[in-house]
C-alpha cells in the first residue's frame, strides 16, 4: 500500500525509494519483527488467561512428555506470525494477483488451523476438526487459489509451466482440462504435504519456525530473481512479471518468524499450533509454485521432508513387521526423527541447533540450483 507513495515523488523526492523492491522487502521484515514484538507479550498473556494450552498428551512424544513438560504452554501462537506478516505485507507490497493469492491461502489456512486448535483445547484431546473436514477445506482453498491464478492475464501462462532444478527450460506445460487437473493435484499435494511436514517438525522449541525462516529467505531471493527480467535471463530461470513482490511477503515472514522465535525458543513461552504450521506450510507451498520453483522446495525444505518421511517410514515399517513377524517393530526409536535423537540422549537445544544447521545447508544447496543449469 505504501508503495503507491512513490507516485508522489514530485512532491517529496525521497518517496522514490519506495519503488525499490529490495528496500520494501527489508522494511517489511523490520515491520513484521516490530509488530511481532509489540503484540507478542499481550497475545501470550491473553492465551494464558484463556487457558489455551495443550492440556492433553501428545502421542508423538510418548514418555518424552514427562521429561519435557510443555502441557501448560499456550498454543495458537501462529496468530502472532499471521498478524505480523499480514500487516507488513499490506503496508509494503504492491498489490497484484501473486500477493492476493498468497494472502488468501495464508489467511484461509490460518482460520482452519485456528479452528482445529480451538476444538482440541475445548475437548481436551488431540481430536480437532476431522481429517475429512480438514481435507475438504484444504482442497477448496487450493482450488480457489488455482482459479485466481488461472483467470488472471498476468499469471495464467506462468502458472502452467513446470520447472525443475538444474534445467533451463520448463519440462511440461499444464494445458487443457487434463493439464489443469494435474496442476491442481500437484499444488494440492504441495500445500497439504508441507502443511503436515511443518506440523510434524513443530515438536521442539524453535525447531519449525527456525527452519521456516531459512526457507522463507531462500524463496524471497528466488521471488526477486523470478520477477527481475535481467536476473532471470542471466540465471536461465523463468521470468514471472510481478512475482518479485512475493519477496516482500517472504521478508515479512522472516521478520515475523524472528519475533516468534524470540518467544518460542527454549523454554518456549508459546507454541504455533496448527494455527501456524498448517498455514505456513500452505503459504510456502503456493509461493514455490508462483515463482516456478516447486520441486526446489524439496531441497530447500529438506528438514521438513525428512521429518515427514521419518513418520512414513516408521508407520510403514511397523505395519510390515507386524504382518511379517506377528509383532510391530520400529525403524526409529521414535518418530518424527527429532524425537529419535532425543531418545539417543541429545538435549533438545542440541537437536534444534543441529537441525537448523542442516536447514541452512539445504537452503544453500537450493540456492545453488539457480546457477547450476
Amino acid at each position: 500500500m505504501l508503495s503507491y507513495l512513490a507516485e508522489y515523488e514530485h512532491v517529496w523526492g525521497p518517496l522514490r525509494v519506495l519503488r525499490y523492491l529490495t528496500l520494501r522487502t527489508l522494511l517489511a521484515a523490520g515491520t513484521a519483527t516490530l509488530v511481532g514484538f509489540v503484540i507478542g507479550p499481550w497475545l501470550i498473556a491473553k492465551l494464558q488467561r484463556l487457558k489455551f494450552g495443550q492440556h492433553y498428551d501428545d502421542d508423538r512424544t510418548g514418555d518424552l512428555a514427562t521429561r519435557f513438560d510443555k502441557k501448560n504452554t499456550p498454543t495458537m501462537g501462529g496468530v502472532l506470525v499471521f498478524v505480523a506478516v499480514a500487516v507488513s505485507t499490506l503496508l509494503w507490497a504492491a498489490p497484484n494477483v501473486w500477493i492476493l493469492t498468497s494472502l488468501f491461502v495464508y489467511g484461509s489456512l490460518t482460520a482452519v488451523g485456528f479452528r482445529d486448535d480451538y476444538l482440541k483445547i475445548k475437548r481436551g484431546s488431540r481430536d480437532g476438526i476431522s481429517s475429512r473436514e480438514k481435507m475438504l477445506w484444504q482442497t477448496s482453498i487450493t482450488a480457489v487459489a488455482l482459479i485466481l491464478l488461472a483467470v488472471s492475464d498476468s499469471s495464467s501462462s506462468h502458472i502452467r509451466e513446470l520447472w525443475v532444478p538444474f534445467l533451463k527450460e520448463p519440462i511440461f506445460l499444464f494445458t487443457g482440462a487434463i493439464g489443469m487437473l494435474l496442476l491442481f493435484v500437484m499444488m494440492f499435494f504441495w500445500v497439504v504435504g508441507f502443511s503436515n511436514a511443518i506440523n510434524l517438525t513443530d515438536g521442539l522449541d524453535g525447531l519449525a519456525i527456525g527452519c521456516t525462516i531459512t526457507v522463507a529467505l531462500v524463496y524471497g531471493i528466488m521471488a526477486y530473481a523470478a520477477g527481475n527480467a535481467r536476473i532471470s535471463e542471466y540465471l536461465l530461470i523463468g521470468y514471472v512479471p510481478g512475482a518479485g513482490e512475493l519477496a516482500v511477503i517472504c521478508g515479512a515472514l522472516v521478520g515475523a518468524g524472528m519475533a516468534f522465535l524470540w518467544y518460542n525458543s527454549h523454554p518456549a513461552e508459546v507454541f504455533m499450533g496448527d494455527t501456524g504450521s498448517l498455514a505456513l506450510g500452505g503459504l510456502i507451498g503456493v509461493i514455490a509454485f508462483m515463482v516456478q520453483q516447486p520441486l526446489t522446495l524439496v531441497i530447500v525444505g529438506g528438514v521438513f521432508v525428512v521429518e515427514a518421511l521419518s513418520v512414513i517410514i516408521q508407520v510403514g515399517f511397523f505395519k510390515f513387521t507386524r504382518r511379517r513377524y506377528g509383532e510391530g517393530r520400529r525403524f526409529f526409536k521414535m518418530a518424527p526423527i527429532h524425537h529419535h535423537f532425543q531418545k539417543l540422549g541429545w538435549p533438545e537445544t542440541k537437536v534444534v541447533l543441529r537441525f537448523w544447521i542442516i536447514s541452512l545447508m539445504c537452503a544453500l544447496v537450493g540456492l545453488g540450483t539457480l546457477k547450476l543449469r
